[in-house]
């Protein structure tokens, strides 16, 4: 009887100790990063964006870097908007990294005429401001759990302005611009925020969407120099799902 009763204690102890030996033995099924989810494995997600663009004190397209501030209704300061999508990969405990491809504007759009007569949401032709489409990776770290950091980067394909870089002044003085249209830069932004759960987190970013405008030519003497960069910074409040 006592040697049967061992058996048993000895057979409940080996089974209690069974998941235990098993999490052990799995260690990719951890961190802080989609914890729930093993080492290599993934997500599809969307992403999107609204926030303040860097304006500029001469009314163009937000390159004046070293004065930005996004509660300052500075001529040149716009509201942007983007989407993002793509796929991460949990390549660690807290790291995932992935491919994105998105679209973005930066100033062209303003809501809040849907509710004023004669005024258009949609001021492309007035405003022309940067927009175009990212292609590119990402990183997401999460220190904590819930708490991360992120960046991303990648191809930037802006939009040409119609190939009218230049004011009237300018091309009354005799000049024009060159280069190429659709030219293609680079985009970077960093980023932090709280996951709410393992589908979904909101944070703060800032993007920083490089493009300018070719050269200028002097017409009359031949002579070049750089255009006006249209290079354009965005602070925005962000929020991501993860299938």
């Amino acid at each position: 009887m006592k040697k049967a009763a061992l058996a048993l204690a000895v057979s409940c102890a080996s089974f209690a100790a069974i998941p235990a030996f098993a999490q052990d033995s799995n260690p990719a099924v951890s961190g802080n990063y989609q914890p729930s989810q093993a080492v290599g494995s993934g997500n599809w997600f969307i992403g999107a964006n609204v926030g303040r663009t860097n304006g500029s004190d001469t009314g163009g397209f937000g390159s004046n870097v070293s004065g930005f501030n996004p509660l300052h209704g500075e001529q040149g300061r716009r509201t942007g908007y983007g989407l993002l999508g793509g796929y991460r990969w949990k390549v660690g405990p807290d790291l995932g990294l992935g491919l994105e491809a998105g679209y973005t504007d930066l100033g062209n759009y303003r809501v809040k005429n849907v509710f004023e007569a004669d005024q258009n949401v949609d001021q492309k032709n007035t405003k022309n401001a940067l927009r175009g489409w990212m292609l590119g990776v990402n990183g997401k770290i999460n220190l904590v759990p819930g708490w991360y950091l992120s960046g991303h980067g990648g191809y930037f394909r802006a939009n040409d302005n119609n190939n009218n870089y230049n004011n009237s002044v300018g091309q009354d003085l005799g000049f024009s611009n060159g280069g190429r249209p659709n030219r293609g830069s680079w985009y970077a932004g960093v980023g932090t925020g709280w996951d709410v759960n393992e589908h979904f987190g909101v944070g703060l970013t800032y993007d920083y969407f490089h493009a300018n405008a070719g050269k200028v030519m002097d017409n009359t003497t031949g002579e070049t120099s750089v255009g006006l960069k249209r290079s354009t910074g965005i602070i925005s409040l962000a929020g991501e799902y993860r299938f």
